[in-house]
């Protein structure tokens, strides 16, 4: 069997910025919220999907904004967007898929720990992870467990990761650490860019193997006294910044791996809630009810 764990921040954001504005009956904003019921509904009538689980950012802030007071907020994040959060977590329930809402850890926290617990379960043949986030890339293992953008219906195993990064997937952290991430709001190192972090990382693997001075590297990078330099200074800045990329594989998830069968959409909560946001068609494209 293939488990499928999506990124519901990710397919929210999509949904928000890729499709028309709708108002509920009390002109709420909902368009969010269908978007996603939408998108989930092809994924079990569609694709095939057996076992999901779905994880939010149920807040945007984390734990990581007790490290670094730069880290990302919902600060700019549009209102009529973050006021879906909950709802599109009440739709997914309702649908009949866990839901994974997360509050001191992020949705990527989740979605790091449910590949890590059921790869190699009984039964799986593979974990997808629904989601084309770079932060994820660290999680893929060979073709046990992959990213799959939905969108661009592009499947990202570890030989398509090693393309994109010129790195081993356990690298990614100390590579978005070396680069930096303004999505997650750290700037990373100076001086340091995609093709230097690359090349010196798929030698050393990782930021505390690789040596103070330029000369042991034996890679061919420019300015490399001056990248050296850098980081001799700043190692407990980039330390910093590769604990804030690296995901946790510790959440406390509830679920076992037969949790996330999906039996059907729970037909009550699906009705009430569609009647709520005005999307009675929404009904019509469930696959399969359980009560």
């Amino acid at each position: 069997m293939k488990v499928h764990l999506v990124d519901g921040t990710y397919e929210l954001f999509r949904a928000h910025f890729g499709a028309p504005e709708a108002k509920d009956p009390a002109t709420a904003s909902v368009g969010a919220t269908i978007g996603i019921l939408r998108t989930l509904i092809v994924l079990l009538r569609d694709e095939g999907a057996t076992h999901v689980a779905c994880a939010f950012d149920h807040v945007i802030e984390s734990f990581r904004n007790d490290l670094y007071p730069g880290y990302k907020t919902s600060a700019g994040v549009p209102v009529e967007l973050l006021s879906q959060f909950d709802l599109a977590e009440r739709a997914t329930h309702a649908l009949g898929i866990v839901v994974w809402p997360m509050v001191e850890l992020e949705a990527d926290d989740a979605l790091a720990t449910g590949a890590a617990r059921f790869a190699d379960a009984p039964g799986v043949d593979q974990v997808v992870i629904c989601t084309p986030d770079k932060d994820l890339y660290q999680c893929v293992r060979g073709e046990r467990v992959v990213l799959h953008d939905r969108r661009r219906k592009r499947v990202i195993d570890e030989a398509a990761a090693r393309a994109r990064f010129g790195i081993a997937p356990a690298s990614v952290p100390d590579w978005l650490a070396l680069v930096g991430d303004s999505a997650d709001g750290y700037p990373g190192l100076p001086g340091w860019g995609e093709k230097s972090a690359s090349a010196v990382l798929a030698r050393f693997a990782s930021i505390e193997a690789i040596p103070d001075e330029a000369r042991d590297w034996q890679v061919d990078v420019a300015r490399a006294g001056a990248l050296a330099a850098c980081l001799r200074a700043r190692r407990a800045e980039a330390a910093l910044y590769k604990r804030l990329a690296t995901l946790r594989t510790d959440a406390p998830l509830a679920e076992g791996l037969a949790d996330l069968e999906w039996r059907g959409a729970r037909r009550a909560e699906m009705e009430a809630l569609c009647r709520e946001i005005g999307a009675g068609d929404v009904l019509g494209r469930v696959p399969r009810w359980r009560d």
